[in-house]
Order: structure tokens, then C-alpha cells, then sequence
């Protein structure tokens, strides 16, 4: 049995994905995305957000997503504001600000991974105005969070609509934004109708390697696409990139799977309640971090494998639940973890 909950990174791709790659892998189609399946993509995100005139581009990493997302949205000398614990300043390996120039990071507080509201306010108070002083640029929103946890809709809208009152465009990073969709029970539409740009991503959901740049205001296309081709992620056999979104946006395959990782999620988080663990942030997706007792932890790590935060009398542990995780394969692990 394979316990790997280190990721939903270590799933495998969706078949409906790998048949398309397949499919695409006949004959021969224009590159860099002139190819038949890059309009299917463009189409289906323009109805899944009611953006119609959005521009979307393809790239291959998460990474590259939210970095080119951002440098289209900010100039070298503004600020991104962003949660201090969000991947774009956790994990991203000085990306963003390496591809817009050298934009600030602005780092705002809020528990569970969420920014507060009166933080993001005083972060934003203390810059602009002298030209001494970072510009303020761009807010950048991740949902599902990096502690596994969820922006409702009306938080969104608040910090949203805290953005639209400075001018500030808002940036959604949605690595996880199928997960976030199906653990709200609301439309792709609901969710970035506050945001100017998203990152909607594939990869961690059952696609092979494909996140998308969608861009509300189509003007920032042009730049957004130079940008891509200027880093070197612009795919030559651009087909296999749009193939897999196209499947994957096809009979909502994208939120079919997130419901089943999150399902598998909450099923986990729920065991681990029942079994003692201390669930450190609410769990509202696939993602869970606990603390666990040290030999529960060192009985489980002999046959499965997820991510250990700290090595602390009880270890904080993160477990994450790709959508082919099963009921057998959860059960298996909590009673490893029960002994």
C-alpha cells in the first residue's frame, strides 16, 4: 500500500489527463500554443470565471505562475503584499522578486495563514508616498492557504474590496484553487470575482505539469506573454501543456478530483481528532497539520511518508491528501499512527 501523504504533488495524473496528452501526442500541431486545445483552454476559464475577455497563458510550474503573475502586475520599485507565510515568500526561492525586477515583498500577519485585515492596512500605510519609500504595487491572496486552511467568500471580499479602494490590483494564487472551490461550494466565478489575476493551477490536482495565468484585463496579455518567453517558459510543443488543461477543465474534472482529495482530507483530519493528535490550524481542505506523540510519529515513518515540521516532543506534521487517496489507504495510516 503506498501512504504517501508527504504531497498532493506525489499523485499520479488523472487518466482523463494522460489520454489526452496521448491523444495530442499524434501527428503534428502548431507550437507555442497555436494548437487546436490552447482555444478549448481559453474558452473554458473565460466562462469558468464570466472573464470573457480574460487572456490566459500556460506554464508549466507554480513557480513561474505566480512570479509572472505578479512582475505583470508591479513595477521594480512597488510592493507585493502578501501573507508572511504564502508560498510566494516561503517557497518560491526569491522568484517573484527576481522576475519583477526586484519588487518588495511586504509581508503581512493574520492567523491560520490568512491575512488580517487591519495588518494588511498598516503594512499598506507605511509604504507610498515619499520617494524614499517602496510604492505600493499588489496584494496577493493564496486559497487554499499554506496552513491548509480557507478564505471564505466574504473574506475575500473584504480585503478585495479594501484593494479596489487604493487602486491596488489583487493577485489570487490558486495553486489549490479547486480544492478551495470545492470546500466552499462556490463557482470558480464566486471566487476571483474580487481578483485581477490568477494562478489556476493543475499540477497539484491531476494534471502532469499545467498551471494558467488568467488575466481579467486582456490589455496585460501582451506584456504577460513577453514576459513568459523572455524567462524561458514559453513550451515549443506547447500541445501537451494544453491538452492536459483542456481535459482537466472537461466535465469539471478539476473539481471532481479536488472534492475526492478533500474528502480523503477531512476523513484524516477527523481520525487524527479521534486518536489525540493536536490539529494546529482548522483543516478545511486537503491539507492538515498536526502534532502528534513522538512514537506514533516514529511508528508511522517506517511505512509512511509525509512532511515532518519540527522534531519537537510531540513532532508538527503536514499531511496532504491527493484525489486518489482512498478510505483503506487513510485508515491504514491512522492505525499506524494509533498503534
Amino acid at each position: 500500500m503506498n501512504l504517501n501523504f508527504a504531497s498532493d504533488n506525489t499523485g499520479p495524473v488523472a487518466g482523463p489527463v494522460m489520454d489526452a496528452m496521448v491523444a495530442a501526442n499524434a501527428g503534428g500541431t502548431m507550437p507555442y500554443g497555436a494548437d487546436p486545445w490552447m482555444d478549448e483552454v481559453r474558452d473554458g476559464l473565460r466562462s469558468l470565471f464570466d472573464w470573457p475577455e480574460a487572456e490566459v497563458l500556460l506554464v508549466s510550474t507554480g513557480t513561474a505562475a505566480n512570479a509572472l503573475a505578479l512582475a505583470t502586475l508591479v513595477e521594480p520599485w512597488e510592493a507585493v503584499f502578501c501573507h508572511r507565510l504564502s508560498h510566494v515568500e516561503a517557497d518560491e526561492c526569491g522568484a517573484p522578486e527576481f522576475y519583477t525586477g526586484g519588487a518588495k515583498l511586504v509581508l503581512v500577519d493574520g492567523e491560520d495563514a490568512k491575512m488580517a485585515p487591519e495588518a494588511l492596512d498598516a503594512a499598506v500605510s507605511r509604504t507610498g508616498g515619499s520617494v524614499h519609500g517602496v510604492q505600493r504595487g499588489a496584494i496577493s491572496l493564496t486559497n487554499v492557504t499554506e496552513a491548509g486552511t480557507i478564505y471564505t467568500l466574504a473574506e475575500l471580499d473584504v480585503l478585495c474590496s479594501y484593494a479596489r479602494e487604493l487602486n491596488l490590483p489583487v493577485h489570487l494564487d490558486g495553486a489549490r484553487f479547486a480544492n478551495a472551490c470545492a470546500a466552499l461550494d462556490c463557482s470558480a466565478a464566486e471566487m476571483v470575482r474580487g481578483a485581477d489575476i490568477v494562478s489556476f493551477g493543475g499540477t497539484k490536482n491531476g494534471c502532469m505539469g499545467v498551471e494558467a495565468i488568467v488575466m481579467r484585463d486582456p490589455s496585460k496579455g501582451w506584456q504577460a506573454a513577453l514576459r513568459r518567453k523572455r524567462a524561458g517558459h514559453l513550451w515549443s510543443k506547447h500541445r501537451f501543456l494544453s491538452a492536459q488543461m483542456a481535459a482537466y477543465l472537461r466535465d469539471n474534472l478539476w473539481l471532481e478530483n479536488a472534492r475526492a482529495a478533500n474528502a480523503a482530507g477531512q476523513r484524516l483530519a477527523q481520525g487524527l481528532r479521534t486518536i489525540g493528535a493536536e490539529i494546529v490550524h482548522e483543516p478545511a481542505a486537503n491539507m492538515i497539520f498536526a502534532r502528534l506523540p513522538a512514537e506514533a510519529h516514529h511508528r508511522a515513518q517506517k511505512e509512511a511518508q509525509y512532511y515532518l515540521m519540527d522534531d519537537q516532543e510531540r513532532p508538527l506534521c503536514r499531511l496532504v491528501c491527493d484525489f486518489t487517496k482512498t478510505d483503506k489507504e487513510v485508515d491504514r495510516l491512522l492505525e499506524l499512527f494509533a498503534g
